[in-house]
């Protein structure tokens, strides 16, 4: 059937039909939704209208039940949080000014669903989607992150997942020529049949050049540019990410047939250049990208956000399949394309420049006087719609929110505290050993090894370090500080606090490369949204990770959320993942990661240590555990922290540094001398009276930093007016781990031997 030869619904017959039968439920319409879009038209939807409605009203793009909770990061940002950040929440990305009239523009969002439908595809286009975010808003990328999340090591799916979800993330990073520089990679059983895949993208851009999607000025074009629409994505990440797999699968539930997008990485890296030029040459009035929901997104969403209305023609919209009827078009999620609106005058400076970069670009319609989105096709009108009730004023849902009093009580109230300990010298020296190898702490070198992390020239640290570290500008400089982080068993102990941990650690870890954090974006992973516990973490998690950033002055400048990460009734762990930006006024400042100086250098810890071991990774790994209460956070303590941190990168005082937490200061100690190839003397005894506590324990708040050892009493006078407690521990050198002759020593080969070993074991030789 060729495309002329598609049936049409058009207006007119679905004003003639009212009581056509439509499959609202199929594509995930309740029945209350079904009739207020019944109520909105004043008839039924056609199935153009029909497709777009159930795509834009989806959890995935409206956040209908999100969005009640997530008001309240407006209610907290401060006038002063405001005053860097030049775009916020509601846009493709927020943007913050570093200084010297740059920007920098940064997100996180999740591919969770189609990743374990197909791994590589979805993990690729999960890159692809976030990077033409940050496009959108005038920048260019200049790196990218990815936090994984996997079920068990050794479980048969997490074979099959992991390898396809980091070649995905590769292979599409790379060949866009984009260092990836930070991320994470967890196991733990709640994740089994249900991967997070979480992509983030930075951007660097001028100032005043900073570009926001919106329709507006009469008679304006609206240019669809890019790859060729097909059948790929239909229904993709906007279905697949609004409902439990096994309903999604055809289970209990209702069937669904979404298809996962194909991604072409050499198409997006000519987009990306192709994006860059209109935007320098001023030909564009604003960008779009097809994301989740396609056209159906892009249309509508610059429509509402504009000051008039929109006419669009799917007769132009280049297809690379045939027979795609209307709802198909704007329901297809296939990569790589663009919207921009676009003054007729600039039309056809518009069109050479894509020429130039062998774009396809079409004029597909144009802004209008009125208030309606109309969208025809084969000469018939289609779609007609008020626009922003497709894209902003979908169903709000107060859901019921519940505490599960029974089952957070049982939780906390199953204490490790009884779990059995290490107790003798060699007893604790084989636990280091085996924390090492644990899979959350073994060395993640099968995975980065397979990321390009230097390609641009502008990486100054990457995975490795605890944040990834990039120029910005030559002429100065300056650079960018970023970090992703949550510990998800915190937050099922408690979400609040659990939410500022995760908050503290992404902060903690861009100060100490020296950078000044100044904002947050986030990815609230959580299960469905239809169960009341489900939803009390989640409003206990938001207003943790609110009230934190007002704490910290570090505001929150988007995200997103994924909700339905279950496999039936199993809901994953609450995963609210925070990626802090820092700015760092010179990058040759940095401070590196681990024991990166000389021997000799005086080993410093900052923090306290208390016996804190609920939702540590020591009860995880040896014995399965998960409860108590999570470590205490003081985030004043954290922001002295930080800023001492700062002032004495910026000073050059200090030769290494590394955060603290998972694995506690055992880990930490490993981790800095195999970073620094050298070993170290230390005295455990002023950390805490018990040798364990002060080896496992993840107190939140400390970091190791090392000094040269003519400068160790300045940095810990500094370090006590700055009012965060400093232990001197010891002295760095040598080619073991010496903990004092009451516990022995570690071999660094030895250690190494552990920490390399666990992934290459589970799936073999890196293949690049």
């Amino acid at each position: 059937m060729t495309q002329s030869q598609v049936p049409v619904d058009s207006v007119k017959h679905a004003e003639a039909t009212p009581e056509q039968p439509q499959p609202f439920r199929e594509l995930g319409l309740k029945d209350d939704e079904y009739a207020r879009i019944r109520e909105i038209l004043g008839r039924r939807p056609t199935d153009a209208e029909l497709a777009m409605y159930s795509v834009m009203w989806s959890e995935h793009c409206s956040y209908k039940s999100s969005k009640v909770h997530l008001r309240y990061f407006g209610e907290t940002t401060t006038e002063q949080m405001r005053s860097t950040m030049l775009a916020g929440i509601g846009e493709n990305a927020g943007v913050v000014s570093v200084g010297d009239g740059w920007a920098v523009t940064f997100k996180v969002e999740s591919h969770n669903h189609p990743s374990y439908v197909e791994p590589y595809q979805g993990a690729a286009t999960g890159v692809g989607g976030i990077v033409r975010d940050i496009m959108a808003m005038g920048a260019r990328p200049i790196a990218v992150g990815d936090p994984l999340r996997f079920g068990p090591l050794d479980a048969d799916d997490t074979g099959r997942v992991l390898p396809g979800i980091v070649a995905g993330v590769g292979g599409y990073g790379n060949c866009l020529g984009l260092p990836n520089v930070a991320g994470e990679v967890v196991f733990d059983p709640s994740y089994a049949g249900n991967p997070l895949v979480n992509a983030l993208c930075v951007g660097a851009l001028k100032t005043e050049d900073l570009h926001l999607a919106f329709a507006s000025g009469t008679g304006n074009k609206i240019i669809l540019f890019g790859a060729t629409t097909g059948l790929d994505g239909i229904g993709g990440v906007s279905v697949l990410a609004s409902e439990t797999f096994d309903s999604a699968g055809g289970g209990t539930g209702r069937k669904k047939l979404p298809s996962v997008q194909v991604g072409d990485p050499f198409t997006e890296k000519v987009l990306i250049e192709c994006c860059l030029e209109l935007f320098a040459a001023g030909l564009v009035v604003g960008i779009q990208d097809l994301g989740g929901a396609g056209l159906s997104c892009a249309t509508s969403e610059l429509a509402s956000a504009g000051d008039g209305g929109m006419h669009v023609d799917l007769d132009a919209v280049p297809l690379r399949a045939t027979g795609m009827t209307a709802a198909e078009i704007l329901s297809s999620e296939s990569q790589e394309r663009m919207c921009a609106v676009v003054t007729p005058e600039n039309v056809e400076a518009f069109l050479a420049v894509c020429r130039k970069w062998d774009t396809i670009a079409t004029v597909i319609g144009e802004v209008t006087d009125g208030d309606r989105l109309v969208i025809t096709s084969q000469g018939e009108t289609v779609v007609d719609v008020p626009p922003r009730t497709v894209a902003h004023e979908g169903p709000v849902y107060t859901r019921p929110v519940s505490r599960d009093d029974a089952k957070q009580d049982a939780l906390n109230a199953d204490s490790p505290e009884a779990l059995p300990r290490p107790e003798t010298p060699s007893e604790l020296r084989a636990e280091i050993l085996r924390m090492a190898a644990a899979p959350n702490l073994a060395s993640r070198s099968w995975v980065t090894d397979q990321y390009d992390r230097y390609v641009r020239g502008n990486t100054v640290a990457a995975h490795g370090a605890d944040s990834g570290v990039v120029q910005v500008d030559e002429s100065t400089g300056r650079g960018i500080a970023v970090a992703t982080d949550c510990n998800a068993r915190f937050v099922a102990l408690d979400p609040y606090v659990g939410a500022q941990l995760a908050l503290a650690e992404a902060y903690r870890n861009v100060a100490t490369s020296g950078a000044v954090p100044l904002a947050v974006t986030d990815c609230l992973n959580f299960g469905s949204p239809e169960d009341p516990h489900v939803m009390w973490q989640f409003e206990q998690a938001v207003r943790g990770l609110a009230d934190g950033c007002a704490v910290l002055g570090t505001p929150v400048t988007g995200g997103n959320v994924s909700f339905y990460n279950q496999t039936g009734t199993t809901a994953i762990l609450p995963t609210p993942v925070v990626g802090v930006l820092g700015v760092i006024d010179d990058v040759t400042t940095a401070v590196r990661s681990g024991f990166a100086g000389a021997d000799g250098d005086t080993v410093v810890l900052l923090g306290t240590t208390a016996a804190e071991f609920g939702g540590s990774e020591w009860a995880h790994e040896v014995h399965g555990h998960l409860g108590g209460r999570p470590p205490a956070v003081d985030l004043e303590h954290e922001r002295r922290l930080a800023q001492l941190l700062a002032a004495a990168a910026a000073d050059r005082a200090l030769t290494g540094s590394h955060d603290l937490s998972d694995g506690g200061l055992a880990q930490g100690l490993v981790e800095a001398a195999l970073a620094g190839g050298r070993g170290a003397r230390v005295d455990l005894a002023g950390v805490h009276e018990d040798s364990f506590t002060a080896l496992f324990a993840e107190s939140a708040g400390r970091v190791l930093v090392t000094v040269p050892a003519d400068g160790a009493e300045a940095f810990l006078a500094r370090a006590a007016e700055a009012g965060v407690p400093a232990l001197r521990l010891g002295e760095t050198g040598g080619d073991v781990l010496d903990l004092g002759d009451a516990l022995g020593t570690l071999a660094l080969d030895e250690l190494r031997a552990a920490w390399e070993g666990t992934l290459p074991a589970r799936f073999g030789a890196v293949s690049v």
